[in-house]
């Protein structure tokens, strides 16, 4: 089963590292990336870039409608994920508890629906 493990952390706190922190913690990235690939369990990994480059878009009575921002305002904000093949929530979860960035933040793991699209 396919788990995706959503990243979430405060904005703007990876500033308050030196720069010799952030290069361990992206050495605990790559780590973990590896053992994922190598182990077969990696599906797809990205860092997601500020809530400021983010877009929202809603449709209300078939008008789209377009914000700059985020969907909510929250302290937390979306970082990155990772989307793995786990064979259940308890494998997920001790992949999501080595995500550096579950000591500064939060880990969301969430079972992937898997549907085959149709051709029509």
């Amino acid at each position: 089963m396919q788990y995706m493990l959503l990243i979430y952390g405060s904005e703007g706190s990876w500033d308050s590292y030196s720069d010799e922190e952030r290069n361990a913690i992206y050495e605990e990235y790559y780590a973990l990336s590896n053992d994922l690939r190598e182990q077969g369990k990696l599906v797809s990994a990205n860092e997601l870039q500020g809530t400021s480059t983010a877009t929202t878009v809603t449709v209300h009575d078939g008008d789209t409608v377009v914000t700059d921002g985020p969907f909510a305002e929250t302290k937390e904000t979306l970082a990155g994920y990772y989307l793995i093949e786990a064979a259940s929530l308890d494998e997920a979860i001790e992949w999501a508890a080595r995500i550096p960035s579950a000591r500064a933040g939060k880990i969301e793991v969430r079972p992937v629906v898997m549907r085959h699209a149709e051709v029509a």
